[in-house]
Formats: C-alpha cells, structure tokens, sequence
C-alpha cells in the first residue's frame, strides 16, 4: 500500500469515530410529568421529587429525560395533557396531587406505568385493585387527605368549640375527591352534633361569592378542601377567610405562610420524594403492579398563634403542645 492511499485511510477512519461514538450513545427514559398546577408553585416540591430519583440513580438531564405538563389549575385539560404524554411514548407518567389526573393518565393507557400521588380511595374509584397489589400499570402514594377530613374537623372544634354549624368549602368540578371528602366530614359533623354546609368554588374567581355564601348561611368556621385546585392562589382564601371573620382549617403548608389559622396534612415534600423513589425504582424495571401503594406516616399539625387571636379565639395549651409548628 502507499503511503498517500496509507494516511488518506487512516483519516477516514479517524472521522469515522465521533460518528460512531455518537450513535452509540443510549436513548434515555424520559418521565412524563403530569400536574395540575404550574412549575412555578411546585418548584420546591420538584426539588424533592429529584432528590427521591437521586437516591436510585437519576439525575434529571443526565441520565434521564423529563417531559413537563402543567394544567394550571384546569382540571379539564388533564386528559389531554396525558393523552400528549401517551403519544410521546413516556416511560412513565408521574401524576402528583390530582385525582383527576390519576384518572386522566389510566384512561390514556393501559400499558405504560403511572405513578400518582392523590388523596381519594385509590381501590374505591378504581385506580388500583388493591393498595397490597395494586395489579395492572399504576401504583403511587394515597395521601389520605379524605380520610383525615374528619380530623381536621374535630381539630377546628377544639378552636371554635361552640360552634353550631361549619362549612365546607369544595371544588365541584373535582367530583371524585369532592364526594370521598365530603363523606368523611359529613360521619365527623354528625358524631359532634354540628351542621355541615357545603360551598362550591372551583377557581379564584369564585372564592369571594363563595365566602359570601358560607358567611349568608350563618357558618361558623370553615374547612377548605384539599383540593389542589383551591391551591393556586392561597393568598386570597386566606385573605376572605380573615376579611370575614371565618376560622378556618387548611390542608396545605402555602396557606400557612400567608397567615392561615391552622392546617392539618400529609408531610408533602416527603411524599413527593417517595414519588421519585418509586418513579426510579420502576426505570429500573419494577414493575407497578408489584408495589404496593404507599400511605403517609408523617402528618404536620401547625397554629398561627397571631391569626388565632386576631379572631379572638384562644389556642387550648394541649393543642399547642401537640402541634409541629406554632407561628406567633
């Protein structure tokens, strides 16, 4: 051989390896993310989603791909959200706080896992078979809001202890949780003799007739759904809530860092890094059907110390005592 014909070879073949290299490089899973919120509002919650995907081995961008949907509180747009995820060929689909888009994810597929983190009776509305051995491709976290509903209740009493009637304040278009909650709260009023009325608001547009509602029909506190939906704008139901004089319980930590009175629920960052625990274990190649549905072990009790006594209401010390956090 040549040695023109020699090096013109050994060129070729050096070109030739960045190409190789490069086609050999492996496709990475992707995780279709699914929520009925905004990135913006659950960016500290995404941090423990991530870390929970840590602790098996994934980091977001470099081994493994995240494809976003976000509802912005339109429970309306999760089908579609999910069919998008479908058609993308995910493999997997997270849904985190919805009910409705635990169910929007298993109408849009029967083949890809899903993983939720929602707070109906995941058996009752037919997410899984059963929390030991879910069955089929969808497994997640119950995080039992419904069922601590009535907790929430007895809790608000021991604040406002003569009162006679409490409202309820619901999404109507979240029908599945609406009516899991609602059953709850409704055993809960009738064991402490008290009248349970029900109020309706499924965006922030409609929390200020809803709070001239309740206050028409002479209740005497109030339970905020755990609704995310009744989430996206804490500010404002916290805001009517001390406008009008209305003690109120909350289910979430947000509504606590804009003045709430109390809130009562799941630790949600530790649940949203159970979620990454799982969503990697199933990459990994678990399957859903395998694992059994998770439930909380951690609750958070926490009083505002100043709102209580902006209503002139006073905290009893046993319940201080109890509480996780007291805000003064």
């Amino acid at each position: 051989m040549k040695r023109r014909e020699f090096v013109t070879l050994l060129g070729g073949t050096f070109a030739a390896w960045p190409l190789a290299a490069h086609a050999q490089q492996p496709v990475l899973p992707v995780i279709g993310f699914l929520h009925l919120t905004s990135q913006e509002s659950s960016r500290e919650k995404l941090a423990s989603f991530r870390r929970g995907l840590g602790e098996i081995g994934y980091v977001e961008d470099n081994n493994v791909a995240v494809e976003y949907r976000w509802a912005h509180g339109d429970n309306d747009r999760l089908p579609t959200l999910a069919a998008e995820l479908v058609h993308r060929q995910v493999s997997v689909i997270v849904t985190l706080e919805s009910t409705q888009g635990a169910l929007a994810a298993k109408a849009a597929t029967q083949t890809i896992p899903i993983v939720f983190m929602q707070a109906a009776d995941a058996v009752r509305i037919g997410l899984v078979d059963s929390l030991n051995r879910p069955g089929g491709n969808v497994t997640g976290i119950n995080l039992m809001f419904s069922e601590v509903a009535g907790k929430r209740l007895e809790l608000l009493l021991e604040l406002v202890p003569a009162a006679a009637s409490i409202a309820y304040l619901r999404n109507p278009t979240n029908p599945v949780f609406a009516e899991s909650e609602a059953r709850v709260l409704q055993a809960a009023a009738r064991d402490h003799a008290v009248r349970l009325l029900f109020v309706n608001a499924s965006r922030a547009s409609e929390f200020e007739a809803a709070f001239a509602d309740l206050v028409q029909q002479q209740a005497d506190a109030v339970v905020v759904s755990s609704a995310v939906s009744l989430l996206t704008d804490p500010d404002q139901i916290v805001a009517l809530a001390a406008r009008h004089a209305v003690p109120a319980i909350y289910a979430w930590r947000p509504s606590m860092a804009v003045g709430g009175l109390i809130s009562y629920a799941t630790n949600l960052p530790d649940a949203w890094r159970q979620a990454g625990v799982y969503t990697g274990r199933i990459l990994k190649g678990e399957k859903p059907a395998n694992l059994p549905v998770l439930q909380p072990t951690k609750f958070e009790l926490i009083i505002n110390l100043k709102t209580a006594k902006a209503l002139g209401l006073t905290v009893p010390p046993p319940l201080q005592v109890a509480a996780d956090e007291v805000i003064e």
